[in-house]
């Protein structure tokens, strides 16, 4: 993505070079660039182009621009652009609606969410309704639909789900039929009831109604059903409680029925049978996933084979050559079944075409959230395209339902996000993608949210991602990531997140904007929007990873943005993510300033030590692991104890163990990071943290980082001891004789020669609390064990042969060759202080012969040219005047071969380090 703009970029600017030439070579022309630009006068823009720049806009924009003038503000208030409103991404309430009802007298099609948006419609006072969808109405009552049928009389259809009503009655059913006598479609979701004086009434008092779907509801009256005469399209979608003998009888006399709907339904095969054989109107009878007609189906395919012209949809059914069949007279193609082109000449099909679209849009998305077994095959061979096929139609509720469903089909677990590869790769293969990015760039908002969520869950798989990249879609996400729209912009930051798990995608949403989009997200919506929050921090995070991006987060505000969270935020998945975020930019190290930018925002280390204290697990770890990079930097690391962070880390270290490994390494880790300073150390070893870090030493996932922990601990007489007491010395010895992780091995020899180099034996005599007499530790036969495998340790680099060579030979080769054997590339990235550095040398003076080789070794590998902090590790040695000390050590008779060549080596980095400084 990034080279696709590049070169784009680099186009514009050729394109501009050779008209700039052309303009220079032309004699007595005047520059284009000096001609005086005319300026537009918008209000002298005739009015019918002025509508048709308001009809583009959202109602919000549209309100904007009306405020402009007077002239504009009754343009803005024109009928014809209010027959129409569709209210869903705004909140709508009896104030909203009095702001509105002055304009609304021409209203015909609303369109809603929410049931407190449904009492507010008598407010518009919109006497001429004709139409009304609304949707996540689960709290609508009696009550409140009975009054907007009293007051619209005129409705001709009425649509409301696909949540339940699960406070809808019969009562309100009859109301409705009452006072709707032009009504013509109903579709109700999740009724408890429709009972037979209901379903009279509607068949009395609406003699015009035709549509009537009744999706997912608990009992309906199937016998009063057949009294609507007028009825042509019936859907019974997900209703479990249906008496199918009776169903099947009365239904076949209604005159009119051209389709129904038994979807998801347990009608037996005999039922369908009877449908096919006994009506004689019936022309399209959609049954998908029903399990008994599946059954039936896999053991006798012909069952339904004689179906006297009529058609029975099934996922076990060729849907597309089924449909086309529809079209005896026209020569359409199974690819164009759903195209207006084929049926739009004839009524009854293109109604019945218009009624299987919405159907179908239901249907599948209804499959597709309960995600039943065994609907594989019918999802990669038809189910995909069908819903892609869908998302053109010119229905804006079915666009949208299919857009909803092709986002749900392929996620396989909410929890851990993983979706289905065959299927999200299906949509890729198909042109979905494509279709995705179009539906995103039109200008319902509505379409705009559903497809950036389509788009967000396909962007998990890695392939879809970079299909979604390579179409343009960062940029279309980054735009709709700046929309007013809280929908529309949370489903894009969620898109934008999940594409920046990948690392070619990350500088492409920096370079379209999207990391200032997602900080702004931040600071525009309030602190209760956690699916917008959430999203934006999660997407930061993810860039705050990369380092020149990381960069670009701190430029567009986006620590003081994470850190807000992290403060007031008391949403758990947006807390996680906000610490995640300031632990990712706090990550780098020298490469940036972030870290100490971090550290330094008012308010940061105190939210985060708060923050480990959460009752959320992700929450705690990612609190953890951010004060563990935090602690790198030296203020930080004290301004995080100054704030009760030693405290707070030790209480959580005490506290995971039963915890995840990814909470015990980073809890170990922040002490790891914080006892490089000799008070935390000290405070660590008096507050407990001892015991928990040698429990965690002994687990196998986290002992590397225990092991650090310890080994900085070590380093202060007092925690030697304490060690020691807590049945240390056998838990350092495991890791330094077992572990698979070199570092680990090489920290926990560290660990073993601070705590047996004599510092301790004082500290012993003494005791370290009123109980340590109790605890009687066995100085001195830790002692005799620690060396022994100390010394095996160090042992384990040596190659006798070579080591042979080496010590005869004066040539450089020789050592740089054993150089490159014995170095542990990760211990390249330990820092050590000079109180430190002064210790190794004080142990090439110890009279052990084991020490002081584990004291070279370890200089050797603090020196190595190429190491992180080698030169000034190498500065440190020089300004504690090592050289001597070193080539005694290397000249010492009483020496083993190892320390003298590993003496040596330091000698040779110091002398490499200081002519690099010279030079």
């Amino acid at each position: 993505m990034t080279r696709r703009v590049r070169r784009r970029t680099c186009r514009e600017r050729e394109g501009r070079a050779v008209r700039s030439s052309s303009r220079a070579g032309t004699a007595g022309v005047e520059d284009e660039e000096d001609a005086p630009v005319a300026e537009l006068d918008w209000k002298a823009l005739p009015d019918d182009t002025m509508l048709q720049l308001f009809s583009r806009l959202n109602y919000r924009d549209r309100a904007s621009m009306a405020a402009a003038c007077r002239a504009w503000r009754a343009l803005g208030s024109s009928p014809c652009l209010w027959s129409e409103l569709d209210l869903r991404a705004h909140r709508c309430d009896r104030e909203v609606a009095s702001s509105l009802a002055e304009r609304c007298g021409s209203l015909r099609r609303l369109r809603l969410r929410g049931h407190e948006a449904v009492e507010a419609v008598p407010g518009l006072r919109a006497r001429g309704l004709r139409e009304v969808v609304a949707d996540g109405c689960r709290g609508l009552t009696d009550a409140t639909l009975a009054v907007l049928a009293a007051r619209h009389e005129d409705l001709e259809r009425l649509q409301i789900g696909p949540d339940p009503l699960e406070r809808i009655s019969s009562d309100a059913l009859r109301q409705v039929a009452l006072c709707c006598s032009r009504l013509r479609r109903l579709r109700l979701s999740g009724l408890r009831e429709a009972d037979a004086g209901a379903v009279g009434a509607l068949a009395r008092y609406c003699p015009l109604l035709e549509d009537v779907a009744f999706l997912d509801c608990g009992t309906i009256d199937e016998a009063a059903l057949a009294g609507i005469h007028s009825l042509r399209f019936l859907s019974v979608a997900g209703c479990r409680s249906l008496k199918w003998a009776t169903a099947s009888t009365s239904w076949t006399q209604l005159p009119s029925l051209i389709a129904i709907d038994i979807s998801r339904t347990d009608v037996p095969p005999n039922a369908v049978s009877r449908f096919i054989s006994n009506s004689k109107t019936l022309k399209l009878i959609c049954a998908l996933n029903c399990i008994s007609v599946e059954e039936e189906l896999v053991q006798d395919p012909s069952v339904f084979r004689n179906t006297k012209g009529k058609l029975v949809l099934t996922v076990k059914s060729h849907i597309f050559k089924s449909i086309a069949a529809m079209f005896p007279r026209v020569d359409v193609k199974e690819h164009e079944v759903f195209n207006q082109c084929s049926w739009r000449h004839n009524d009854i099909a293109g109604d019945t075409m218009t009624w299987l679209e919405w159907i179908l849009s239901q249907s599948l998305l209804r499959i597709a959230e309960s995600n039943p077994q065994g609907m594989d095959e019918f999802w990669l061979q038809q189910g995909t395209t069908l819903l892609l096929r869908l998302l053109k139609s010119s229905q804006e509720d079915v666009q949208e339902r299919a857009a909803t469903a092709l986002a749900t089909f392929v996620v396989m677990d909410d929890e851990s996000a993983n979706v289905d590869p065959a299927r999200s790769e299906a949509v890729m293969l198909n042109g979905g993608i494509r279709m995705l990015l179009d539906l995103a760039r039109c200008s319902r908002e509505s379409a705009q949210s559903e497809a950036a969520k389509a788009i967000a869950n396909l962007s998990v798989n890695t392939k879809v991602a970079k299909a979604v990249a390579d179409e343009g879609g960062i940029t279309i996400l980054t735009s709709l990531a700046k929309s007013m729209n809280r929908l529309v912009a949370e489903e894009a930051a969620g898109g934008l997140w999940n594409l920046s798990v990948g690392e070619d995608h990350k500088a492409a949403i920096a370079v379209s904007g999207g990391i200032k989009a997602l900080v702004d997200l931040i600071y525009r919506w309030p602190a209760g929007t956690d699916g917008v929050l959430e999203r934006a921090a999660g997407a930061l995070a993810n860039l705050a990873a990369d380092d020149k991006c990381s960069l670009e987060v701190a430029k567009a505000g986006g620590v003081h943005a994470l850190v807000t969270l992290a403060r007031s935020c008391k949403l758990e998945g947006v807390l996680e993510q906000a610490a995640r975020a300031l632990a990712n930019l706090a990550a780098h190290g020298d490469n940036n300033d972030n870290n100490a930018a971090v550290g330094q925002e008012a308010g940061a280390l105190e939210a985060l030590v708060q923050l480990t204290g959460s009752q959320n697990e992700g929450v705690r770890q990612e609190a953890a692991g951010a004060l563990w990079n935090l602690s790198f930097d030296d203020r930080n690391r004290e301004a995080i104890a100054a704030v009760g962070g030693v405290e707070a880390l030790v209480s959580l270290v005490q506290q995971c163990l039963n915890g995840s490994e990814g909470l015990q390494e980073r809890a170990a880790g922040a002490l790891w990071g914080l006892s490089v300073s000799e008070a935390n150390s000290i405070a660590i070893g008096q507050g407990g943290g001892v015991a928990p870090l040698l429990t965690l030493a002994r687990s196998e996932d986290v002992h590397e980082t225990a092991a650090g922990a310890l080994w900085n601990l070590a380093f202060y007489s007092g925690n030697a001891l304490r060690i020691v007491e807590e049945g240390g010395v056998p838990v350092l010895v495991s890791i330094c004789s077992t572990s698979g992780s070199k570092m680990a091995r090489f920290m926990s020899a560290l660990a073993l020669a601070y705590m047996f180099d004599g510092r301790m034996d004082e500290v012993a005599l003494v005791g370290t609390s009123s109980d340590s007499s109790s605890k009687s530790a066995n100085v001195e036969g830790a002692r005799r064990i620690a060396f022994k495998h100390i010394e095996t340790f160090v042992l384990t680099f040596s190659d006798p042969q070579m080591f042979s060579v080496a010590a005869s030979s004066s040539a450089p080769a020789a050592l740089s060759q054993v150089a490159e054997v014995v170095f542990i590339h990760e211990a390249g990235h330990l820092r050590c202080s000079g109180a430190e550095i002064g210790r190794f040398v004080a142990m090439l003076r110890n009279p052990s012969p084991i020490l002081r080789a584990c004291a070279a070794f370890a200089l050797l590998q603090f020196t190595i040219p190429g190491g992180r902090h080698a030169v000034h590790h190498a500065g440190l040695l020089q300004k504690a005047g090592a050289g001597r000390v070193l080539r005694a050590a290397a000249a010492a008779t009483t020496a083993s071969i190892e320390a003298k060549i590993f003496a040596r080596i330091v000698l040779r980095n110091l002398e490499h380090h200081q002519s690099g400084t010279s030079t």
